[in-house]
């Protein structure tokens, strides 16, 4: 599956959950939204990221997760549509929307998002994470079948290694480590200088912690859905190497955008 057929893929199956029945107040778990407030905002962001995507500049937010979370409680304040089945089909408009300006544009053009300056390849994965991220919410709520799996977890990766050293938190201030992340068949390495992660394909270090994760988990686990605890007790996440005990500290030193 292409990132492109993902992002829609994904957006369908969101639109099809909120056409069955769905009730608008039900609210999500261990969130402050309901589920037509989810679905509201899924429509806002498609609706923004599409506009990036045909080259339009639409700023939102500072970057950081406090600030987009201000600016999401502005847009939806703003925006009163709550009906799930409207917010279902707009959700499944803007991801083909996005996905049709992304046709006309090269992988590797530069497009400034919410997050930060980006190419349209990994525009694309923010958008599909966004979708999942949500998209699994409104799911878990509704008790329907979620749409986050191995497959797609891959089209999300760029996104989530080029965020990284934008959401550390304070919990990282003075951390000195380096962790090798094998997720799935795909590796990559987060070193920490002095609280400042670099993420680069290979280690340029020795790790001190090797961490071995399940796709699903490691998605769930990096958008805050799951901790680590929950990991390791479904046997979704192994840890070793010279400082083991690294593996529970390193979601700790993020904060979910």
């Amino acid at each position: 599956m292409t990132p492109e057929d993902a992002i829609v893929a994904t957006a369908d199956r969101i639109a099809e959950l909120l056409r069955a029945g769905a009730d608008p107040h039900t609210p999500l778990r261990g969130a402050e939204w309901t589920v037509g407030e989810a679905a509201a905002h899924l429509a806002l962001a498609g609706k923004l990221m599409a506009d990036l995507g045909a080259g339009e500049e639409r700023p939102y937010g500072d970057g950081t997760p406090s600030g987009l979370a201000a600016a999401n409680r502005a847009a939806l304040a703003a925006f009163p549509e709550r009906d799930p089945a409207i917010l279902g089909a707009e959700i499944a408009d803007g991801a083909r929307a996005f996905v049709a300006a992304a046709a006309s544009r090269g992988p590797r053009e530069a497009v400034l998002t919410p997050m930060g300056p980006m190419d349209m390849a990994t525009l694309g994965s923010y958008l599909l994470t966004h979708l999942l991220g949500h998209g699994y919410d409104i799911a878990v709520a509704l008790r329907g079948p979620h749409m986050v799996d191995r497959e797609v977890v891959a089209s999300t990766l760029p996104f989530m290694r080029q965020a990284m050293p934008r959401v550390v938190n304070s919990g990282a201030a003075g951390h000195h480590a380096c962790y090798l992340l094998r997720i799935g068949h795909h590796r990559f390495a987060v070193d920490f200088t002095n609280g400042v992660p670099t993420v680069t394909d290979t280690p340029p270090r020795r790790p001190d912690c090797t961490i071995a994760i399940d796709p699903v988990a490691f998605l769930l686990l990096a958008l805050g859905r799951w901790t680590a605890p929950t990991a390791m007790a479904r046997a979704k996440v192994v840890v070793w190497g010279r400082k083991p005990w690294l593996g529970l500290r390193f979601p700790l030193l993020f904060t979910a955008p």
